[in-house]
This record gives C-alpha cells, sequence and structure tokens, in this order.
C-alpha cells in the first residue's frame, strides 16, 4: 500500500504548473463517442480516472493513444452497448456514458455509478432529463439500467437543481437529438463551457453554457477535431492553499484566474496577498491565516465544494473560530476526523463543520476516504509539527498528476513510499 509521508514545518516557495482539468476532460473522452471519427485531445492530465476512463473506451471499440499529454481517440469501429459493473463502479463520471452512448446508439445497459463516498448522489436528474428526450430507462432482473430510444426529441427540461453531471449528460445527448433542446436552470461551471466548446469544434449547436439556459441544436454528423482542454481550477486551488497554509510564496502557472475567483477571495480574508492576471497567480501565504465567520459550498460561481476540505484544513490553524456550511454533499466532512487526529478542534454538526484554530498541527497517522479529503490530509501534513503518514492515497492518485512531485519541487519533504 502506498503512503504519502511527509515531514512538515517547511515553507513552500517556487513555481507549478496546473494540470488539465480532470472534470473536463473526463465528459469530453466521453463525447469524442459520438462522433464516428478521431479526435485529438490536448493538455489531459495524466491521473487514475483518466486512464479508467480511456480503459473503458477501449473496451466499448475505440482505438485510443495517451502521449504525453495528448490522447487520441478514433472511434470510427462499432461500440458496445453494455459497460461492465466493474469499470462504472470505481467512477462516477462513467455516468457520461449514458448521453455519449445513448445519442449514437440509442440504447446503453449500465448500472449506478461509483466514486468517492461522499454523501447521497442520486442521478434521477440524469434519468429525467434523458427521459423527456425520449428514452425510455428500466432496471432489469440484475439491477442495471436498461435504456432504449427510438428517437430522441429536441425539448424543454428544467432541472430542480443545477446538476453538473446532468447538464453534461443531457447536452450529450441533445446534441444529436432531432429539433431544438433548451436545458433551464443549468450548471455554469466551466467544465460545462469546455464541454460545449469541444463539441462545437466537433460540429454541434450549442450556445448558452457558463448561464443557466443552455440551447442546442440537434446535428446529425461531426467532424475530426482537435482541442485544449482548460487548467484544473481545483488543482490551481489546492496549490493556492498549499501557499497559504505553510506561509509560503508561490506561482501557479496555467490557470485561468477567473475560474478561480471564489478561492482568491476566500484566501485574500484569510490574510494572504495575491498578485494574479489572465493566467497565472501568486500566492504568499501569512504569518497564520486569520479565521472566517462562514464559508458555505454553492454551485460555480459560488465557493466550490471540492475546495472544502482544503480550505477546512487552512482554517484547523487560523486565529479564532470559523463557521463552513456544506450545502452540496450531506457527508463531506469525513476528514475532520482526520483532521482531529493531527490535534484540530472541529466539530461537526450535520451539514456545518465549527473549526476551532489551533496553533500548531500535530504530525501522526491520517486515512484519505476520498480525493478531495485526501489532499486536505496532504496540506495539513506539510504544516504540521512532525512526520505526518497520509494512507488511501490511491484516491488522491484519480485526480492530481504526481502531487508529491509537484510538492517536492517546491521544496516540501514528502515522498511516496510502502507502508
Amino acid at each position: 500500500m502506498d503512503v504519502f509521508k511527509i515531514y512538515g514545518g517547511r515553507k513552500l516557495r517556487g513555481e507549478v504548473k496546473i494540470q488539465g482539468s480532470k472534470n473536463a476532460v473526463l465528459p469530453i473522452l466521453v463525447a469524442t463517442m459520438l462522433h464516428r471519427g478521431r479526435s485529438i485531445v490536448h493538455n489531459c492530465p495524466r491521473i487514475r480516472d483518466v486512464f479508467i476512463m480511456i480503459d473503458i473506451l477501449k473496451y466499448l471499440g475505440c482505438k485510443v493513444e495517451f502521449i504525453d499529454d495528448t490522447i487520441i481517440v478514433d472511434a470510427s469501429g462499432d461500440l458496445k452497448t453494455e459497460v461492465p459493473t466493474q469499470f462504472v463502479s470505481q467512477m462516477r463520471s462513467s455516468i457520461f456514458l449514458m448521453g455519449a452512448i445513448i445519442g449514437r446508439e440509442r440504447k446503453l445497459k449500465i448500472s449506478y455509478p461509483g466514486g468517492c463516498d461522499i454523501g447521497h448522489r442520486p442521478i434521477d436528474l440524469h434519468i429525467k432529463g434523458l427521459r423527456k428526450l425520449g428514452v425510455e430507462i428500466v432496471d432489469d432482473e440484475n439491477g442495471l439500467m436498461e435504456c432504449v430510444a427510438q428517437d430522441l426529441k429536441g425539448c424543454e427540461i428544467h432541472l430542480d437543481f443545477p446538476s453538473v453531471g446532468a447538464t453534461e449528460n443531457i447536452m450529450l445527448a441533445a446534441s444529436v437529438a432531432e429539433g431544438r433542446t433548451i436545458i433551464r436552470n443549468a450548471a455554469k461551471e466551466p467544465e460545462i463551457m469546455d464541454l460545449q466548446n469541444f463539441l462545437n469544434s466537433m460540429g454541434a449547436k450549442i450556445y448558452g453554457a457558463g448561464s443557466n439556459t443552455i440551447f442546442i441544436e440537434g446535428v446529425k454528423k461531426f467532424k475530426d477535431v482537435e482541442y485544449k482542454i482548460i487548467p484544473d481550477r481545483i488543482v490551481a486551488g489546492t496549490f493556492m492553499v498549499a501557499a497559504a497554509i505553510t506561509a509560503g510564496d508561490v506561482l501557479i502557472k496555467n490557470v485561468v484566474v477567473e475560474h478561480n475567483i471564489p478561492v482568491i477571495t476566500k484566501l485574500e480574508e484569510c490574510g494572504c496577498t495575491l498578485y494574479y492576471n489572465d493566467n497565472e497567480l501568486r500566492v504568499i501565504g501569512p504569518k497564520r491565516p486569520k479565521a472566517m465567520e462562514i464559508i458555505k459550498t454553492l454551485p460555480y460561481p459560488g465557493f466550490p465544494t471540492d475546495m472544502q476540505p482544503q480550505m477546512m484544513a487552512l482554517l484547523s490553524i487560523a486565529s479564532g473560530t470559523s463557521i463552513i456550511y456544506e450545502s452540496i454533499y450531506d457527508s463531506r466532512f469525513k476528514h475532520a476526523e482526520e483532521l482531529n487526529k493531527m490535534r484540530a478542534d472541529i466539530r461537526i454538526d450535520s451539514r456545518i463543520a465549527v473549526v476551532r484554530g489551533v496553533d500548531k498541527l500535530i504530525g501522526t497517522s491520517v486515512v484519505a476516504k476520498d480525493l478531495r479529503g485526501g489532499a486536505a490530509l496532504t496540506l495539513a501534513g506539510l504544516a504540521a509539527r512532525g512526520t505526518t503518514i497520509v494512507e488511501g492515497i490511491h484516491h488522491i492518485d484519480r485526480g492530481y498528476q504526481e502531487l508529491e512531485k509537484c510538492l517536492q519541487d517546491l521544496g516540501a519533504e514528502i515522498e511516496r513510499t510502502s507502508y
């Protein structure tokens, strides 16, 4: 079992280049299957979730090459329409297969998705939207979803919640539906805009991504495409907090600053000094961060739930008491128990965390139970006195490309080792 072994107390200094976005590349890789041809996708991160998605594409019948940061997908051959549970159980993003495969083949058999255990994440909005487009979805005797569409017809779909996944799944299927589809109360995340831009580069007719209403005119065929994925705003945010929690000075390159404004704002409230332009930012951490009255996670452009664990780690050593309200997922405080093992003072009441800052965290053995929680524990280890062992780092590998090497380049004493 691999673990991170971290010797805390070193200020991070230097510069880091941000990888391509995990949450953008996964639905885009799925979208390549809509085209019976060749797609070239640049700036792809070499992370576990991407390799799982490549395995799924290959199983389904695509030819895939991964060279440096470029993935080439040839989906010109026949595709299978049943996805084994062994793939779907590993990654929640496998749910995007519904929109793409149904859009292309008009049928699919798939199990319910897995992924990080961070609370109840139903896919009812995905199913409701696809059904409105004309997809019949029933559970078979094995608990698999059996999806069949005689025809896909454009329609108006109002999402009860601006779900990123549901918005993207509907976009994929609607891009080949007959007529116009309008998605109201759509998610506004930058990854939605990236999917729109990729599909349009391939020949789709979609506009409105980034607002709460998306318009899609169905098309009958696509063309070969070459496209570059946006930088990962959550990875950027993680390194921003890494600079802050170590009182460091880090230049973060290959970043879309606009995508990170919610995190920038909160770090400034914590006492960090930030300088930035369009594609890079510099974070100088304070001697000790200030507590914040409240952080509430919200859909974009609110504060991202994927940055809540990292901010909790930072606030655990802040001067004063902070309140975190997790409004997105109902079980996303599992890292709090592990931080408390490091002498943090965090109390949880349902979706609210009360974080009383302590002078210093103390290194010990902790367990990463999900992707972002694992990142938070790694950051806490960087700031802690003594040695921290982070177990369960396979979760971290799902979303961060060689995290320990990037931190080493910034001066951190961290190593990946067997334990």
